[in-house]
């Protein structure tokens, strides 16, 4: 598998110098993020991935995975809280959903907050990150207690095939598009994630930041609407994550879903206090900056353009603007 520096830092302990964490990626060249460190944790290379943890200065215990941050306890409620929310409150009742990826839990925890939700299944590919997350972020793990939890250990890519018809929500929370997390941004996952949803299902998936990768997204986008009547962009911000943001793409295969007005309230979720969303978060996710806007919303009316003889129901209510 590809690592990912774009430097003489490697993933691992040499990617801590003079007691600083430097994390460089290909995905966003030219840039660097420095974290000061108190301690080593823990450290192993396995099949899959390079699993590092280390104590920050002010930031708390940090999960680096191939020599990117995955996880920092200070910030960790920003991402999970929105992938898992914008989904599960814009869709009428879920009672079953499935997570891709999501070892450290944070979408887990979330999701469980959720009365509503009956059976979680998550799947990941590596069972290392899961015994290191509960070990080094006990607070962000805390979902792997739940009876609710089903935890299938594999490739989510072959689970979906088959589960027909099976999830209300399903939620990809990958990591950048390399390595394991690679076909989670392939035409044929976003098909598989479509048969795997029931009639009414919503989908959410980690999307990337506009401000590094808006040629992603509009590929994303593109590969959504082919598929999806109703396909909308959202962001959040967090600190330590590539230019401070991070992106999420909502589908729903019921054309009537509006999601930029939520059909359940923070008043909804379990009384454990949430950090980040709220109703308001909710609808502001949805309004870009104008230059990503103008380029999301030029996809979504070539789209409409090219196939509304064709496709009737297809909505551009979730295009930005």
């Amino acid at each position: 598998m590809d690592l990912c520096p774009d430097s003489p830092t490697a993933p691992g302990p040499a990617a801590i110098r003079e007691g600083w964490f430097r994390e460089t990626c290909t995905l966003w060249p030219g840039q660097a993020l420095l974290l000061q460190v108190e301690q080593l944790l823990h450290h192993q290379r396995w099949r899959y991935q390079d699993i590092l943890v280390f104590r920050s200065k002010t930031y708390g215990n940090v999960l680096v995975l191939d020599g990117v941050i995955q996880c920092i306890e200070r910030d960790e409620f920003s991402c999970p809280e929105m992938i898992a929310n914008l989904p599960l409150c814009s869709h009428p009742n879920p009672h079953k959903v499935l997570i891709i990826g999501g070892g450290d839990s944070g979408v887990l925890r979330e999701v469980m907050k959720h009365p509503s939700v009956e059976a979680v299944v998550q799947c990941k590919i590596d069972e290392n990150v899961i015994s290191v997350s509960k070990k080094f972020l006990p607070g962000v793990a805390v979902g792997y207690t739940r009876p609710k939890l089903t935890l299938h250990v594999g490739d989510g890519f072959e689970f979906m095939k088959q589960n027909h018809d099976a999830f209300d929500v399903i939620i990809t929370d990958s990591s950048y598009p390399m390595g394991p997390a690679e076909s989670l941004f392939k035409e044929s996952c976003y098909q598989l994630m479509k048969t795997a949803l029931k009639e009414d299902g919503v989908l959410c998936c980690q999307s990337e930041c506009q401000w590094l990768h808006l040629d992603l997204i509009k590929e994303m986008l593109q590969l959504c609407k082919s598929r999806f009547p109703v396909v909308a962009y959202a962001c959040c911000t967090i600190p330590t994550y590539p230019s401070d943001q991070i992106g999420f793409m909502l589908c729903s295969k019921n054309p009537s879903t509006n999601f930029r007005d939520p059909l359940q309230t923070e008043t909804q979720v379990e009384p454990k206090q949430l950090k980040y969303y709220n109703s308001d978060t909710h609808r502001a996710a949805f309004v870009l900056p104008e230059s990503a806007r103008k380029a999301l919303n030029d996809v979504s009316r070539a789209w409409s353009c090219c196939c509304c003889r064709h496709c009737p129901k297809t909505s551009d209510e979730g295009a930005p603007g």
